[in-house]
């Protein structure tokens, strides 16, 4: 008689309409199982970015997880990561010298939407952040569902969208600290001592579902090839405003512990900034990715 295996059963409470869950009863500071880590994959796969309250890891636990879904990036292609760990990009919003050191130039209450590092050849498939302390109110994070957004544009403006090529380029945020390192920065093996600017698809396929999705941001795309620079400001923020309608969005108020995963090739993020001078600090490992297509 065939031994049968039974399925694993994540507690999954979904967030919103499309995009965000919880994933409950998990505590990834065990050894998971091969049927864990896939069935938190396919979490990822299904709802965009799941979320994984009171953790409590530190950063060796951090990238132990997160390498349980793929080979590690280092920490950022520009700043380094922190003592010890490499991989571990830390951001302290309660400094103004670290937050000015992360290339946050403008400390303002506006929602900054970006996808992680689309200024490279291969951003990264996602991100993993460790909420290290969290202010008691406000600091949420916005996710959008590019997916859904996408899905939601016309067939016309669809049909449009998908023969579009977009440049993307991360020198205003990140060029004046990469100028400042001797050494240069570090990605995908390669030592970066100048930010190109670099060009994707304003759809992608994503590579593992299929779908297709908006890959355009404000944080880091500049400009749609082939159309005057006023056309393109147009088509951005048309894009930006339809994507960020609250259908396609989902908010999440982070406590101190929680893991946060989401998936880079098809989501948006923003912080909300409405913390003031209180703490914030999180810790944030990216997993290797592909060039879109």
């Amino acid at each position: 008689m065939t031994a049968t295996t039974t399925p694993v059963v994540l507690d999954v409470r979904p967030l919103s309409g499309t995009i965000g869950a919880e994933l409950r009863g998990v505590d990834v500071k065990q050894e998971l199982t091969p049927e864990v880590v896939g069935a938190i994959r396919q979490a990822l796969l299904d709802h965009k970015v799941v979320f994984l309250p009171d953790q409590h890891l530190d950063a060796a636990e951090h990238v132990a997880f997160a390498r349980r879904f793929g080979e590690l990036t280092p920490a950022h292609p520009v700043i380094p990561g922190i003592k010890g760990h490499p991989e571990v990009f830390e951001i302290n919003y309660g400094s103004v010298e670290q937050y000015k050191s992360a290339g946050l130039t403008e400390r303002t209450n506006d929602l900054t939407w970006h996808t992680d590092v689309t200024f490279m050849e291969q951003p990264p498939l996602g991100s993993i952040l460790n909420a290290v302390v969290m202010p008691p109110s406000g600091g949420d994070t916005m996710f959008a569902d590019m997916h859904a957004a996408y899905e939601g544009l016309s067939e016309t403006m669809r049909g449009f969208v998908d023969t579009l090529t977009a440049v993307h380029d991360g020198k205003r945020q990140f060029g004046a600290i990469l100028e400042k390192r001797k050494a240069g920065g570090n990605w995908e093996g390669e030592q970066i001592i100048d930010l190109e600017p670099v060009e994707h698809p304003v759809v992608r396929t994503h590579p593992e579902t299929g779908r297709r999705s908006l890959f355009v941001n404000p944080g880091f795309t500049q400009r749609i090839k082939g159309l005057s620079a006023r056309e393109s400001r147009t088509l951005l923020d048309l894009l930006y405003a339809h994507s960020t309608q609250a259908e396609y969005t989902v908010r999440y108020h982070w406590r101190t512990g929680d893991l946060g995963f989401w998936d880079n090739r098809t989501t948006m993020h923003a912080v909300v900034r409405d913390f003031g001078s209180q703490p914030r600090v999180i810790q944030r490992v990216t997993i290797h990715g592909d060039k879109p297509f």
